[in-house]
């Protein structure tokens, strides 16, 4: 047990897992499209939707999305900031299965680009992003992270890995998912330190990569 599982992380309150985490989700969500989204459809699940209300839920969601950290003291004020900066958002009541109950899902659009998302906080500001565009995934926003889309084939995680290695980046998890043999697949690597420019620039010219983002670990704020 680390010290945020005993005190929580610095942050704009009430709470930690709907407030702190649900930042920290609409955080990673902007850093993985890339830009600051444009239209966001955002789906309350359980608590999220039951609750969220009362512990700033929404509001906690959008700042995330407008690159906002968990201590920011301009939280309570991010609908009036999504309506300065032209972020066409609306909030729905969804129902995502058997999943923590802090959880949502998060449909973006932002330049040129799109994004699905599903998340959970999961207590102390922690979360959990377990579906990207489709693809099951295992993310918690605490380490640097590679998503590679391309079609599935023989040697792909290989030359990744191989990449890595030769830039002396050590990978913390790597785990590989498809629609099925031959398919679409999307690689997620968590990685122990923060890639150089170059070594990325690489990753995006392999020929057989279609997509090649990297999210920045997230932090607690500041």
């Amino acid at each position: 047990m680390g010290i945020f599982d005993v005190i929580g992380p610095v942050m704009v309150g009430p709470s930690s897992s709907h407030t702190a985490g649900a930042v920290r989700i609409g955080l990673f969500a902007r850093r993985l499209l890339g830009s600051g989204p444009k239209v966001a459809n955002i789906g309350l699940h359980g608590s999220f939707a039951a609750t969220g209300e009362g512990h700033g839920t929404p509001l906690a969601l959008l700042a995330g999305l407008l690159g906002l950290q968990p201590d920011d003291e301009r939280i309570p004020a991010a609908a009036e900031l999504a309506r300065e900066q032209g972020l066409d958002y609306r909030f729905e009541t969804v129902d995502l299965g058997d999943v923590h109950p802090n959880s949502v899902s998060l449909n973006l659009d932002g330049e040129g680009s799109s994004l699905e998302i599903m998340a959970s906080s999961i207590g102390g500001g922690r979360i959990k992003v377990w579906r990207i565009d489709g693809f099951a995934v295992n993310l918690d926003g605490e380490y640097p992270t590679l998503l590679l889309a391309y079609p599935d084939r023989p040697g792909a995680v290989a030359i990744v890995s191989a990449i890595l290695a030769n830039a002396a980046i050590n990978i913390a998890t790597l785990k590989a998912h498809r629609t099925e043999r031959g398919g679409q697949a999307l690689m997620a690597v968590q990685l122990d330190e923060v890639p150089p420019i170059n070594m990325l620039e690489s990753l995006r010219h392999l020929p057989h990569f279609e997509q090649v983002r990297f999210i920045p670990a997230l932090g607690f704020g500041g």
